[in-house]
């Protein structure tokens, strides 16, 4: 079984449709996932780039997604110690470092700060990697 972690823009492009997980993969992300996954959608609704109804039912998708959530002491230590290695000011971009490095076998993300802070600590995929 492959794990990839994922941050919260790929479970949104996940529960559009447009892409399945594959059998013998899993997902992971930090506990932080969701809520940060909501704020997207929110932002969109309020913006006009989706419709209420549409990132309702995408929050939905959500819920539903198969996915193991982490947020305990470890992986919080972690994430503070790679913030710290990197030099950021937050380190909630480094929770998604954290549990892909304790958890995953890859990251998948199209964030540029997450991709440079991958660097030397987890390798990178593509969300086709998923449908492999």
């Amino acid at each position: 079984m492959t794990r990839f972690a994922i941050d919260a823009p790929t479970a949104l492009r996940l529960v559009t449709g447009d892409r399945a997980v594959g059998e013998g993969h899993a997902l992971v992300g930090p506990a932080v996932l969701r809520s940060h996954a909501l704020g997207l959608l929110y932002r969109d609704v309020r913006t006009g780039v989706l419709t209420d109804a549409v990132g309702r039912r995408r929050l939905e998708g959500l819920a539903s997604l198969k996915i193991r959530l982490l947020g305990d002491r470890v992986s919080r230590a972690t994430a503070w110690r790679i913030a710290g290695d990197l030099g950021w000011d937050d380190p909630a971009p480094a929770e998604y470092l954290a549990v892909a490095v304790l958890q995953a076998d890859a990251l998948i993300t199209d964030d540029p700060l997450l991709r440079a802070g991958a660097a030397g600590l987890v390798p990178l995929a593509g969300i086709d990697a998923l449908t492999a």
